[in-house]
């Protein structure tokens, strides 16, 4: 499935009024290259200004989905950084520090978990229908199926 421009714009202008995000400058890059997400999003929290990055050939399938996604991603960005600044100043700044790793890899499978979890959350009080997402586990269990 390719991404298509008109429904990103679509369900990012729906979301933020709903996220309450409308205080933010956000723009569209559609990746045209190989690229290993479905997407992602870029932050300047003191300019309030983001870049929301769609890969053309996304591997999730609700194209509303990826952008609620992406955009609880930015409702949390300042929490986000307050944590990672805090691990830094706990564990210092060494990425192969195993006691570090162990810390940074907890946060970002609870950060991530989280997100999922809100926008599953976002989208079902909002009545979208569509099949959600099961990305990395459908991964997962088409390697072990092979």
């Amino acid at each position: 499935m390719k991404a298509n421009i008109n429904e990103v714009k679509k369900y990012l202008n729906k979301w933020q009024d709903i996220l309450r995000l409308r205080d933010w400058d956000i723009t569209i890059r559609m990746v045209e290259t190989k690229w290993r997400k479905s997407g992602d999003i870029k932050i300047d929290l003191e300019d309030k200004k983001a870049v929301l990055l769609i890969n053309r050939n996304p591997k999730r399938e609700n194209t509303e989905e990826l952008i609620v996604h992406e955009l609880l991603h930015l409702k949390l960005y300042g929490l986000d950084q307050m944590l990672e600044d805090l691990l830094q100043l706990v564990f210092g700044k060494n990425e192969k520090d195993s006691k570090r790793e162990f810390a940074y890899t907890q946060f970002m499978i609870l950060l991530e978990s989280t997100v999922e979890d809100l926008a599953k959350s976002f989208l079902t009080a909002s009545g979208n229908q569509k099949a959600l997402s099961f990305g990395r586990l459908q991964k997962e269990v088409d390697k072990e199926l092979e």
